[in-house]
């Protein structure tokens, strides 16, 4: 089992590019098979979690091409001709949901395995399969298998009970073939969900957005393949900001968008953090104690539920008490007893966590429960004193390219061991 082994107390510096949004080529993956030909992805990052939707895109017929020199994925999807997401694909990732709608659209029918549950609580796709019901899709569900067909996708008003990145990114990929118009009202807007928009727009959809939180859709008969440039990760980037804060570092992040982590940005400063940005970087320093901050998550554009966990590391050494409320994922914990376990004085009251401040944390034997987890315990143990043993790191490479190489070259004693 590998695991990453970490000699914390050294400050981070020098600058580090961010990789692009694992979060946005996923869709984009599915995207491409609404249109037949070359289509290709630029900026895309080496992780499991690609990898295998990678191999469920061969399973449907795809030719995928992937080339680390240049980052760039070529899918073509000339050839498909199989409407099944298996249950061993599905169940290992919960983004293969996406093919549902692009296969509805090609081929009028599909069968997708139900995904499961996940270490941060379940996240059932109700408001998908509703939503595609009302696109006059028919639905049974047998044998932990969605069997879904329809003639062809009609246009539908869709007002969401509550914000959801997957369930908007499937309406879309659905309503940018369907016959008339498609208004999804209290929809997602976060970068990912508008990449997204972006690139179906290039290919030659009709999609507008509304306000804060409504995407107009107008169907196409046909969309084109193309060539399109996955945004930067901006939890990537929140993560390597907040590993540099922990241990008192100067980090410069580049390749990024700002206005994307800019929820982070004001936290940070209310910490005792210095924080600069330009057009595509930032860079964030400190030199003082960390101050207190209390966060609550909430979608785009206000504080992610996928840095909390990291934030919580970073304010387990702040002075004072914090109080970090999670209003996405309510069983979205699950690092607090691994962090008190380094020392920290965390507990755990409902859909929030009180976090009172220690002023040094200890190196220990820890377990990763989860990918955000997994980078929050890296946080920790890159500012205690001592060794830091992190297990269960698989979860790692489903969201973080390299991480342990980039920490390394701004001056992280950590390496990843066999053990």
């Amino acid at each position: 089992m590998e695991k990453l082994w970490i000699e914390g107390g050294v400050p981070l510096t020098g600058e580090v590019e961010i990789s692009g949004a694992k979060n946005v080529v996923l869709p984009l993956m599915a995207v491409s098979l609404l249109a037949d030909g070359i289509f290709a992805i630029e900026k895309v990052p080496a992780l499991n979690d690609i990898k295998m939707m990678a191999h469920l895109l061969r399973v449907i017929g795809s030719k995928v091409d992937y080339s680390s020199k240049t980052k760039t994925m070529t899918i073509d999807n000339s050839y498909c001709s199989y409407y099944e997401a298996p249950y061993e694909l599905v169940n290992k990732m919960r983004a293969s949901i996406y093919v549902l709608s692009p296969l509805l659209a090609r081929f009028g029918q599909a069968k997708v395995s139900l995904p499961g549950g996940c270490a941060i609580g379940p996240r059932p796709i109700d408001l998908h399969l509703k939503a595609l019901e009302q696109m006059g899709v028919k639905i049974e569900v047998n044998h932990g298998y969605i069997e879904a067909e329809v003639d062809r996708l009609k246009g539908a008003e869709i007002i969401f009970e509550k914000v959801s990145v997957g369930a908007t990114v499937t309406v879309l990929m659905a309503a940018a073939l369907a016959e008339g118009e498609t208004v999804i009202k209290n929809a997602a807007v976060e970068p990912e969900v508008m990449s997204v928009v972006a690139c179906l727009n290039a290919m030659g959809g009709k999609i507008e957005k509304r306000g804060d939180s409504e995407l107009r859709i107008i169907g196409v008969e046909k969309l084109r393949p193309i060539t399109f440039k996955a945004i930067p990760d901006r939890i990537e980037a929140g993560t390597f900001l907040i590993a540099a804060a922990v241990t008192k570092g100067e980090v410069k992040i580049t390749g990024c968008e700002p206005l994307h982590i800019e929820a982070l940005i004001q936290k940070l400063k209310e910490a005792g953090c210095e924080v600069q940005a330009g057009d595509d970087w930032v860079k964030v320093s400190r030199k003082g104690d960390l101050k207190p901050v209390d966060i609550v998550t909430h979608p785009y554009p206000l504080f992610p539920t996928d840095l909390q966990a990291q934030f919580v590391a970073l304010m387990s050494l702040a002075k004072g008490t914090s109080v970090i409320e999670e209003t996405i994922f309510a069983e979205r914990f699950h690092h607090v007893p691994e962090l008190n376990r380094l020392d920290a004085n965390i507990v755990v009251e409902g859909n929030k966590c009180i976090v009172t401040g220690v002023s040094k944390l200890s190196g220990a034997e820890v377990m990763a429960t989860d990918l955000r987890a997994s980078a929050a315990l890296i946080i920790a143990g890159l500012a205690a004193e001592g060794v830091t043993k992190v297990s269960r790191i698989y979860h790692l490479d489903r969201g973080y390219e390299r991480i342990e190489v980039k920490l390394e070259k701004l001056g992280a004693k950590i390496k990843r061991i066999i053990a």
